[in-house]
């Protein structure tokens, strides 16, 4: 029997969304898998500016709490979690460089409103060297269903 694959997840608002559990059990149906959540915070308002590394903790912190349990039943297993850097693709990286990672699984809101895809987040976390899989929320309704603002 193989090692499992060792997948980063890479969401915030999409964390606990059909989109994303569907595509981390399509996952762990190909192969044994291990899954690890990254939330990467999302600092507010001035905080964006004058705190952006202790912002936003609280509300990853909840978006941990409601995701993991729907993604562990998703993968079959037990799904760790974090809290990342405010800019999604500093978090991907320092998850790369403290774990083991295969590929990548990153879930975004839809275009028009995602941020992390003005960002071009998606090409940039392929130019890391891993597989990575884009999940992308239909509406901005679903992605924040189950996640209240702090």
């Amino acid at each position: 029997m193989s090692d499992p694959a060792h997948v980063l997840v890479v969401a915030h608002q999409t964390a606990a969304t059909s989109g994303l559990l569907d595509a981390v059990r399509k996952r762990a149906e190909r192969g044994p898998a291990t899954f690890h959540l990254v939330v990467p915070r999302q600092p507010h308002g001035m905080h964006k500016v004058v705190d952006p590394q202790d912002a936003g903790v609280d509300e990853a912190q909840q978006v941990l709490d409601v995701a993991l349990p729907k993604l562990s039943e998703a993968a079959g297993r037990e799904v760790t979690g974090s809290i990342g850097d405010a800019e999604p693709l500093m978090a991907i990286q320092d998850a790369i460089n403290l774990g083991n990672y295969d590929e990548i699984i990153v879930s975004t809101l839809p275009l028009g409103v995602s941020r992390w895809l003005k960002l071009d987040l998606v090409s940039k976390a392929r130019g890391l060297g891993l597989p990575v899989t884009h999940v992308q929320a239909p509406s901005k309704v679903e992605a924040t269903a189950g996640v209240t603002e702090s």
